[in-house]
């Protein structure tokens, strides 16, 4: 397939792997680039001394095109921009901020800049910002989600309408079927999360993986929306967030119960119990662990058995 997302990054196929923090180390990243999509290394939880680390390891895990996903609210952000730029990456998405601060010194630097949106309003920001494409994501998906709360299937056809810029859909999308369904939608591309995060290279903690597993449908809600609202597994944790979210507790009180390191101890370090684990609507349709080669030819297969029986369909 060529189209404007495959050309924008030179990869074989549309497929982009989100980049979550406590998951996307170098080796999900360059396993994903390696199998024709695009990996992407997730800055939110490194150090800036442990991506520059993850960076110089996926020069040499792969000559595949590759990229950072970078959430603009991080703390060192001015750090981890100078990296970027120093170490040569070519391709930054990011998320959690206004676009308008980073994009033109990022583009004046030869690099490729994707931003990821929950609306309209922001599809448009972006355009007027520069960047070359957007993520449009829908509420289904995993960890932080937008205030909104449109799903993808609203969200992908009115981005599409309102801006001129390539459209990567996310939020829900974990086979060929639904990766038909978004290009359907009008999204020229689509970015993955929730089955990449539990992949055999992902660097999840097993018990983390196995948990997503047994996740069965409605397992998941979005908690901490006075914060930024989060799609989480339920558990102990979700629990005390709900029963202060229900008695009306203000942001102070949910950001002192919240704390510091609340999804490495869930994603990262395996604690099921007070850990925060972030993951997407569709885990209740995971049941394996697979590798990212078996989760790509399988959305492959399933994309293109799915679009030749739909060329059959007629009303």
């Amino acid at each position: 397939m060529e189209n404007r997302i495959t050309k924008l990054f030179n990869i074989k196929y549309p497929i982009i792997q989100g980049g979550m923090v406590w998951c996307s180390g170098w080796r999900l990243a360059s396993a994903v680039s390696n199998n024709g999509g695009l990996g992407l290394l997730g800055a939110g939880s490194m150090h800036p001394e442990v991506l520059v680390e993850h960076i110089r390891k996926m020069k040499e895990a792969t000559d595949k095109p590759w990229g950072i996903n970078v959430p603009l609210l991080y703390p060192e952000i001015d750090r981890l921009m100078n990296i970027i730029i120093q170490e040569g990456v070519k391709i930054v998405f990011t998320s959690a901020g206004s676009p308008k601060k980073w994009t033109p010194l990022l583009k004046s630097h030869g690099i490729t800049v994707v931003h990821v949106i929950s609306s309209t309003l922001f599809a448009k920001k972006c355009e007027e910002a520069g960047v070359d494409a957007v993520v449009a994501e829908g509420f289904e998906a995993g960890g932080h989600n937008g205030r909104e709360e449109t799903t993808t299937l609203t969200l992908i056809p009115n981005v599409v309408e309102s801006c001129s810029l390539p459209v990567i859909a996310a939020g829900g999308i974990s086979s060929g079927k639904s990766v038909a369904a978004a290009m359907t939608l009008g999204a020229e591309g689509v970015q993955i999360g929730t089955r990449f995060a539990v992949a055999a290279e992902s660097s999840a903690h097993p018990t983390f993986k196995q948990r997503v597993f047994d996740t069965e449908e409605g397992g998941t809600m979005l908690a901490l929306k006075k914060l930024a609202p989060t799609r989480l597994i339920k558990n102990d944790f979700f629990n005390q967030v709900k029963a202060l979210e229900d008695a009306g507790a203000e942001a102070a009180q949910l950001t002192e119960l919240l704390g510091k390191g609340r999804a490495k101890k869930g994603i990262f370090e395996g604690d099921m119990t007070e850990g925060e684990l972030e993951i997407g609507q569709i885990a209740s349709m995971l049941h394996k662990e697979e590798t990212v080669a078996e989760i790509m030819e399988d959305i492959i297969a399933d994309f293109n058995k799915t679009t030749s029986k739909l060329g059959d369909l007629k009303l």
